[in-house]
């Protein structure tokens, strides 16, 4: 397995791992859509992106959103999507691809890496506390449009 940061160059490989990510989710398949999403998220350099091969085969990505703490005066990280095809589960590839993200904060000198994710998902949950990360009780977060 290898992981690397994505480029343009990998666009094609992310497709596929995108549109199965938001069809997880619920969301009707669209490859357009998710092409130019993606292009514009790193020919703009919104995000950064780590993409996971397996035997050269495209199998997995993680995606961080910038952010900023103005009380600790440091860039922060959002981990906003993490996804490994079904077919890989259950194989250690999404555990190597948050410590890559957790790798890269810790290049950039951010602050932390913020996730969230269901109640339901305790998959989720009990990899995100084995790797460390923990369970916020202090702030309540909310949602607008």
């Amino acid at each position: 397995m290898s992981i690397q940061k994505a480029t343009i160059n990998e666009l094609n490989s992310l497709i596929e791992l995108f549109d199965s990510y938001r069809v997880f989710y619920h969301q009707e398949s669209n490859l357009e859509g998710a092409r130019k999403f993606l292009k514009d998220r790193l020919v703009n350099e919104d995000s950064v992106v780590f993409i996971a091969y397996d035997e050269g085969n495209p199998i997995g990505f993680v995606q961080l959103y910038p952010s900023f703490s103005s009380v600790g005066m440091k860039r922060s990280w959002v981990l906003n999507d993490l996804f490994v095809n079904v077919t890989a589960r259950k194989k250690g590839f999404g555990e190597k691809l948050i410590k890559k993200a957790i790798e890269y904060a810790e290049d950039t000198g951010a602050k932390g890496i913020l996730l969230e994710t269901g109640h339901d998902n305790v998959t989720a949950q009990s990899l995100y506390e084995k790797i460390g990360f923990k369970r916020e009780s202090n702030f309540f977060y909310y949602f607008s449009l």
